[in-house]
């Protein structure tokens, strides 16, 4: 798989060329990527999300899908935020860019994701159970209700971001 995101500071997941997917633990067994044998697979189920993010119902739960396009993709969890690297010459240019484009972001509407704990970032054709054998990421949240929404913000002339923020509600 082509690397883009050369490594550096943070822990990035890339995609073969579809979808990322952020799965809770507890469900991770149900999701069967491109694995299966219905006619829609859980992958496809995930290229259909139109926009940035959507829901799928996963087990009693539901995954987050980063839609839109395949840009790697890692979480800082000191703004609740996924970051993802559309254009940038390096991760240093991509980073110094995320404040500017937290501040001046122009958010699209919200989803109400409710999640019983830590979640996996993966790509989203792999399925839940082999999740950890490919490229992840462990995202520790804790479990409640959590506003998503998210944004594509050009912070400088030749850098590009998606963000994903997460809000947790009534706690």
């Amino acid at each position: 798989m082509a690397r883009y995101a050369d490594p550096g500071v943070l822990e990035w997941v890339e995609s073969g060329g579809g979808p990322l997917i952020a799965v809770p633990e507890t469900v991770l067994p149900f999701w069967a990527g491109a694995d299966s044998e219905e006619l829609d697979t859980d992958y496809d189920r995930a290229c259909e999300v139109d926009g940035h993010i959507g829901l799928l119902p996963v087990g009693d739960s539901a995954a987050l899908v980063f839609g839109d396009e395949p840009a790697a993709t890692s979480y800082l969890p000191d703004t609740a935020t996924f970051v993802r690297w559309s254009a940038a010459n390096s991760e240093t240019e991509l980073l110094a860019g995320v404040s500017f484009a937290l501040d001046t972001a122009v958010w699209g509407s919200e989803v109400h994701w409710r999640v019983p704990g830590p979640v996996l970032l993966f790509d989203s054709a792999w399925p839940g159970q082999a999740a950890g054998r490919s490229e992840h990421l462990r995202v520790p949240l804790e479990p409640g209700t959590y506003s998503v929404r998210s944004a594509y913000v050009q912070p400088g002339p030749e850098t590009w971001l998606g963000l994903v923020q997460l809000r947790r509600l009534g706690h």
